[in-house]
């Protein structure tokens, strides 16, 4: 799970003492989801890291129980669609060299600069590549906005700043609430789509709701990346970051004022080509592999040539450095809880005496704590057609603290299927809010993100932090405390001291939003203002 969610809670569960009626009297009562996450989250399954042993018990549990519920193979005659991998561990030679008129500097890897390359090769290198500072790096039309305008990159290396610039000036873009032309990944496809040889963002901690720290440790590591026919060339050959230190020297060396960081955020802002060279060659160790997405089909009656998708994730990080003695990071909550929700919500969907009218797909993805690339992988390459795909469902980590007055829509104001998660919300007495940090962009951080991509509407939701029982303050203070103590580490443990009340609010609550999709002839679709409004539009997700 790409971003960081509420603790466990004191409270004891009796299985059935909250069940909801469904919409012909099925009932969502947790027993499943206790029995599924048991499973999933125990030591057995040493953590569900793909290509281990816990990957392959994984999946096939999540195929047997499928099996069981007379799911049909979600793949022609298959419950598995094959993910191809390639793990590459960049190491640059040496320092970033920055040569200009004035004299040279020189970056430190991980400490000033971090870098890598996608490209499936043993050996890279940038010679001599002119660096050239394009603001925000952003080409969007519907916001009036192109920082490549008149400009020729190819070659040359890049040089970004994090989000967009909302984050200064609310009247541009959606104002402190991150579009996607503020993500990182958005600013290396981009720098790739118009050629540029390198591309470096550059880090400040309050822009890319992270510091520095976080960008070093990921980039210490080796990367994961789906296979593709060209080995991934299509891609920059350099993708990295540098601080805003090393950023400002730069600046400096090239005789321009660091004015220009704000300055990039008004309108009319021009690119700036800096005057500086500079050369790198980055060393690899590549290793390949496949994983599986796991998929079950209930059939729909009169239109079961359209789909819903409820998604989920299976994996977690596996194995790794013991703290108190644990070394299995079993993520119970991340995201054992989202796939034993996924499981139970497909029982639920069989057991309706009135079959739903369009297909479910039930979705359970692989790696997306190594970049969303199960997900990414379905996307561009769906089983079922993108223009038949209705919506997708995402669940990816449930909160264990009980009943809430409110419910999170991620990325509120994107899609109509927020508005049938209010209907749905308001049913149970809740209300709807948005991000807590909207300018963090989490949004995209989880597996619905590549659904939105080609222009699926994608519904992600969090559970409140207003309890019932506690209140705000308490609700808040449990999300601090997982943050600190629980998140990515091995005491993310399933207790049967979870308080799964709150838990079966949410799943009723994305039981009845499918239910509803699954009966209408309608396509939801984008709000106004959306960047992927245009997408969904122009197809291929095109109606």
């Amino acid at each position: 799970m790409l971003y960081r969610f509420l603790a466990l809670s004191g409270f004891l569960l009796f299985a059935g003492t909250y069940a909801f009626a469904t919409a012909d009297s099925a009932a969502i009562d947790g027993k499943a989801f206790v029995k599924h996450i048991q499973v999933l989250a125990s030591d057995e399954f040493e953590g569900r890291k793909p290509g281990t042993v816990g990957e392959e018990k994984t999946v096939q549990y999540l195929k047997s129980e499928f099996q069981k519920m007379g799911l049909k193979p979600g793949n022609g005659k298959s419950y598995f669609q094959d993910v191809p991998m390639v793990t590459i561990a960049s190491q640059p030679a040496g320092p970033l060299v920055l040569k200009g008129q004035n004299g040279t500097v020189s970056l430190t890897n991980l400490t000033d600069f971090v870098a890598t390359t996608p490209h499936v090769q043993d050996q890279v290198k940038i010679t001599d590549s002119e660096l050239v500072f394009v603001g925000y790096g952003i080409v969007a039309p519907e916001y009036n906005w192109n920082d490549y305008a008149g400009l020729d990159v190819k070659g040359k290396t890049v040089v970004v700043m994090v989000n967009d610039p909302g984050l200064i000036d609310s009247t541009l873009f959606k104002g402190n609430t991150m579009t996607y032309y503020g993500r990182w990944t958005y600013k290396y496809e981009e720098a790739a789509r118009q050629g540029a040889a390198g591309v470096l963002i550059v880090h400040e901690s309050k822009a890319a709701s992270y510091g520095w720290s976080v960008i070093r440790s990921s980039f210490s590591k080796s990367k994961l990346y789906l296979q593709t026919a060209d080995g991934n060339r299509s891609k920059a050959v350099m993708e990295g970051w540098i601080t805003l230190d090393a950023a400002k020297n730069l600046f400096k060396l090239a005789g321009v004022s660091p004015e220009l960081f704000r300055e990039a955020g008004t309108r009319g802002f021009k690119a700036v080509p800096l005057g500086v060279k500079t050369s790198l060659v980055i060393t690899n160790q590549i290793t390949k592999s496949t994983s599986k997405n796991v998929l079950a089909l209930l059939p729909g009656t009169d239109r079961r040539n359209e789909y819903i998708i409820y998604s989920s994730h299976w994996d977690h990080l596996g194995k790794g450095e013991a703290i108190k003695g644990d070394s299995i990071y079993n993520g119970a909550s991340d995201n054992a809880s989202g796939t034993a929700a996924l499981l139970e919500l497909a029982e639920t969907f069989v057991k309706l005496k009135k079959k739903p009218s369009r297909s479910i797909l039930f979705l359970a993805v692989t790696a997306e704590e190594q970049g969303l690339l199960g997900s990414e992988y379905y996307a561009t390459h769906p089983v079922f057609p993108l223009n038949k795909t209705v919506a997708n469902i995402n669940m990816d980590a449930f909160h264990p603290v009980g009943r809430t007055k409110d419910v999170v829509i991620v990325g509120r104001g994107q899609s109509d299927l927020e508005d049938y998660a209010a209907a749905a919300a308001s049913k149970q007495g809740r209300t709807i809010r948005g991000d807590f940090n909207p300018s963090a962009g989490s949004y995209f951080r989880s597996d619905h993100f590549n659904f939105a991509k080609v222009g699926v509407p994608a519904l992600y939701l969090k559970t409140g932090v207003n309890s019932v029982k506690n209140g705000e303050a308490w609700g808040r203070a449990q999300l601090e405390e997982y943050n600190l103590n629980r998140y990515h580490a091995p005491s993310d443990e399933y207790s049967s001291s979870w308080d799964l009340s709150g838990i079966l609010e949410d799943m009723q609550l994305l039981f009845d939003v499918g239910y509803r999709l699954s009966n209408e002839s309608t396509f939801p679709g984008w709000k106004p203002g959306s960047e992927f409004k245009a997408v969904r539009e122009k197809g291929p997700a095109k109606k």
